[in-house]
């Protein structure tokens, strides 16, 4: 059943609900004695649909259809042998991106329509944007401006945005329903024509949009403060889509050492067959970074943080002034922080991506990815994406909208638990050293603090021992799992000297990834079941 912004031609079936009609229209009268629920409105056939005036405007939308819219210095640390930065392929001098044009114009050229025009007098005023440093927001809709209103905090915006005020499904259900479709139909030749003229609002194709998926998207968006983002089908293309939207061929990025390896993979491998050159710095390198950005004609910053596995963190407000100074983009990997502990978009970031399998989903059971930021941007991500695929399936957008209710106390939980756990560790006999931007000890905490409100759920430390050792102490934990991925709520353990590096000893070598370094990622168990379980496995060694 579709309920469009403005009463045209419905396709419906009968029913014996009540139907809302403007003043000089008889009312519809039930052919049940049940009186109708409180906020309960039926559909209109289709030949009362072409007779009636418009409804009167019903908060949420639930229409089916979506609208149409156009520093601080190093210190030390495990990192390469080889010089701060490297370069390679040659240098390019393809034109810069740039980033400090003026920001994009609104989404929508007409006032807003339906639903948004009962919204309260409140919801039509701009929304406070002031008390977000660095943000660049379009104009909001009414329905975003509204949300803003009503939904203050981080915990409710997990649990309703997207969902509780403009979304598209016709349903008295509480939970967004999954809309398993391949295609959308049209009433008639014009309509289709008017859809390919802008004038008329659908998905067409199911790669091209769905209205699950669309609910996760401004969910998302809610959190990071975005103008935009796209779901996609994995973290992994999350990365290959904005890489590949965004850096030009003979373009020019820079990265940092200790990231995903398959992102780096990807980057040294894949991006030299479109002629782009890769400078790769150590994450708090700030002198290598100027140097790329000075010498080179830079398109994008891409980085982590925190990064993979040592948790460095870069200052994102600081490299992103140098960025744009030079017309490069910022784009920050911010899977290790979750939107609830790191806002990368509010502190000058130009994108923010995720694997949302990670934190966001956060139950172990679904892959999944995002691009959030500017409209101008992630249009041009979400352009590629229709075209090369990487489709969200709609029954992993249910899963991950499911998983993102909990989100806040999810995180919240990691948070506290990993910090005891890194406090707890970091003074054991048997533990070298440990990995935790939440620790006085960490390099970067000063930076941690500055822009981040909780440290995350995952913990790298080295084992007093060689790579036998902490091979005994990773098969002698009985609660964590042993496998791969991070941020459910089971906690994880692995040792990434066989899990992600096995098949190349010289890349553990230049990466700083020792035998005995662990990574474990803390679920939502008890700190206590936890620690006592460590306990017990290091006493084996």
């Amino acid at each position: 059943v579709i309920q469009p912004d403005h009463v045209t031609v419905l396709p419906v079936a009968t029913t014996n609900r009540p139907h809302r009609i403007s003043k000089g229209h008889a009312t519809a009268t039930s052919t049940s004695s049940k009186p109708p629920r409180p906020n309960e409105r039926s559909v209109p056939s289709r030949a009362d649909a072409e007779t009636l005036a418009p409804l009167t405007p019903w908060p949420p939308c639930r229409s089916l259809r979506r609208r149409s819219s156009p520093p601080s210095p190093a210190a030390p640390w495990p990192l390469p042998p080889s010089s701060a930065s490297r370069q390679t392929s040659s240098a390019s001098s393809a034109p810069r991106h740039d980033a400090t044009a003026a920001t994009s114009a609104s989404r929508r050229s007409s006032p807003p329509r339906g639903p948004t025009a009962s919204l309260p007098a409140a919801a039509s005023a701009a929304a406070d944007v002031s008390a977000i440093p660095n943000a660049k927001v379009a104009q909001p809709s009414a329905v975003v401006l509204a949300e803003r209103n009503l939904l203050g905090s981080d915990a409710s915006l997990a649990v309703h945005a997207g969902e509780r005020l403009g979304r598209r499904i016709a349903t008295d259900a509480i939970t967004t329903p999954v809309v398993n479709t391949s295609a959308y139909w049209f009433n008639n030749s014009q309509e289709l024509i008017d859809f390919k003229e802008g004038r008329h609002a659908s998905f067409e194709y199911g790669r091209y949009g769905n209205p699950t998926t669309e609910a996760l998207e401004k969910k998302m968006s809610a959190l990071e403060k975005a103008e935009s983002t796209v779901f996609v089908a994995s973290g992994m293309y999350a990365a290959v889509a904005m890489l590949s939207a965004l850096v030009p061929a003979g373009g020019h990025i820079v990265t940092t050492t200790d990231c995903y390896r398959k992102t780096r993979i990807y980057m040294e491998n894949e991006l030299p067959k479109r002629g782009i050159s890769m400078t790769v710095i150590r994450p708090a390198d700030m002198d290598a970074l100027q140097n790329a950005l000075d010498n080179n004609n830079v398109s994008l910053f891409f980085t982590e943080t925190p990064t993979n596995p040592f948790l460095r963190c870069i200052d994102i407000e600081h490299v992103s002034n140098m960025c744009h100074s030079k017309g490069a983009l910022l784009c920050i990997d911010s899977t290790f922080a979750s939107p609830i502990n790191q806002k990368a978009l509010t502190l000058g970031a130009d994108l923010v991506i995720h694997s949302a399998t990670k934190y966001i989903a956060g139950h172990n059971d679904v892959i999944g990815g995002c691009v959030s930021g500017r409209d101008e941007l992630v249009s041009k991500v979400r352009i590629y994406h229709h075209v090369v695929g990487g489709v969200l399936n709609p029954n992993a957008a249910y899963l991950i909208l499911r998983g993102m209710k909990t989100l806040h106390l999810r995180v919240q939980c990691q948070n506290d638990t990993a910090l005891r756990m890194a406090q707890f560790l970091e003074e054991h006999p048997k533990i070298a050293r440990v990995y935790y931007p939440g620790l006085p000890s960490h390099p970067e905490h000063h930076i941690a603090k500055s822009q981040m409100t909780g440290f995350g759920g995952v913990v790298s430390f080295e084992v007093a021992g060689d790579f036998d050792a902490t091979r005994k102490f990773i098969d002698s934990v009985k609660i964590p799992y042993h496998a791969p991925s991070f941020g459910g709520c089971e906690s994880i353990i692995d040792q990434p000297a066989i899990m992600s590096y096995w098949d190349s000893k010289e890349q553990r070598d230049i990466y700083g990834i020792k035998d005995n370094l662990i990574r474990f990622s803390i679920g939502v168990e008890d700190f206590e079941d936890l620690k006592n379980d460590l306990v017990q496995a290091l006493e084996k060694i």
